[in-house]
């Protein structure tokens, strides 16, 4: 027989969390999935950056004399296009660790604790990558007045399009890399005891 309150006729509804429960196990979100899905779309922008960054190349001609810019002329511009590899290369690994999370969740403490430390740490080389590359495009675009540093924006003006769509995208990317890092930090504190 199922209990009701005899003044009511109605079954007792559960007493709300109080503050030693766990006030997280009402929450219906799919943190595996979530994750998942942003590592899907860290890939995403990580490749599209490095894709856009490579294919930036613009020839012009004055007179008999031809230049060229690509982004393998600049040292930062071919250390954004490795790190953001590394990162494209590191989202693919931590993708398929997260669906294994999500297949066999036994070791979800042990993994979310390693993406944690390694989030962190690319998230530092997708910054600097972004930051060193958006110095170079900055001078490209302005020159500098107190060296003899020249804009070059103005004569290769494609070229420094496609610098700024890379950066822009690998500015997402690092946006995402926060979002991971704050997920594996709240599904973290969610598993500690109360």
């Amino acid at each position: 027989m199922a209990s009701t309150d005899p003044e009511y006729g109605t079954k007792p509804q559960p007493n709300p969390p109080t503050a030693g429960e766990n006030k997280w196990k009402y929450l219906k979100v799919p943190l595996s999935s979530l994750d998942a899905g942003l590592r899907v779309l860290l890939f995403a922008a990580c490749v599209t950056s490095v894709v856009v960054m490579v294919t930036s190349k613009q020839t012009i001609h004055q007179g008999p004399v031809s230049k060229e810019a690509k982004f393998n002329h600049s040292p930062a511009l071919i250390y954004f296009v490795a790190a953001l590899s590394v990162a494209g290369l590191y989202s693919i690994i931590t993708t398929l660790a997260s669906i294994s999370i999500i297949m066999k969740p036994a070791f979800s403490s042990k993994f979310i604790l390693h993406f944690a430390f390694w989030d962190v740490l690319i998230f530092g080389v997708v910054a600097s990558a972004t930051g060193t590359a958006g110095a170079v495009g900055y001078v490209g675009l302005k020159g500098n007045k107190h060296v003899p540093w020249q804009k070059v924006c103005n004569v290769f003006d494609k070229y420094c399009r496609h610098i700024a769509g890379s950066l822009a995208v690998s500015l997402f990317a690092s946006v995402v890399l926060v979002l991971l890092i704050w997920l594996s930090a709240f599904t973290l504190h969610k598993k500690i005891p109360k």
